[in-house]
């Protein structure tokens, strides 16, 4: 994120930092708001800024060690999630990949997948798609991820075919 920040903006995060300090607003919420409204900021790059202003916990690890926790226990997952994201990368040259706690986000100009290893052996990759059916295989998300309309599953790297990419190429087309 640090790297991305400074090739979008130009300025380091130290700069930023400043800048949020500077501008003396303390809340999570308001310090986004600002950034998003007075820098242009995408919500991505201005929750890490806030975070990292406020040294916030989830604001100091960095992405690697956010995602070593989240297959720590879940080791056989790992392999999905790097084929998924190599994959997703393909779409094009504009995608933001924002890991979290439990999950990683996956933006253009708004959210368009979620991906979480949910259990031991299951991958949980939530999708934003308006107006689509459901079927066997892609399913209303349910409690999973407020930003997210659908849900597919994978246990294996053979989950990763034609349809479940289909899907997900859908998102980021509908997130342009």
């Amino acid at each position: 994120m640090e790297k991305g920040l400074l090739e979008k903006t130009g300025k380091s995060l130290d700069h930023w930092i400043k800048v949020v300090k500077d501008s003396k607003i303390e809340k999570h919420s308001e310090i986004i708001k600002f950034l998003k409204a007075e820098h242009g900021f995408t919500h991505g790059y201005a929750n890490f800024v806030s975070l990292k202003a406020r040294a916030a916990d989830a604001g100091s690890h960095d992405d690697e060690d956010l995602l070593a926790n989240q297959y720590a226990k879940k080791g056989d997952l790992k392999p999905i999630y790097d084929a998924l994201v190599a994959k997703i990368k393909t779409f094009g040259d504009d995608i933001e990949i924002v890991p979290k706690k439990a999950n990683v986000s996956f933006r253009r100009k708004r959210q368009f997948a979620l991906i979480q290893p949910s259990t031991k052996t299951r991958m949980d990759i939530g999708l934003k798609l308006n107006d689509t059916e459901t079927n066997d295989r892609l399913k209303n998300s349910g409690s999973f991820g407020a930003m997210c309309t659908n849900r597919v599953e994978a246990f294996s790297l053979d989950d990763i075919d034609d349809e479940m990419m289909s899907y997900i190429q859908r998102a980021y087309n509908d997130a342009g």
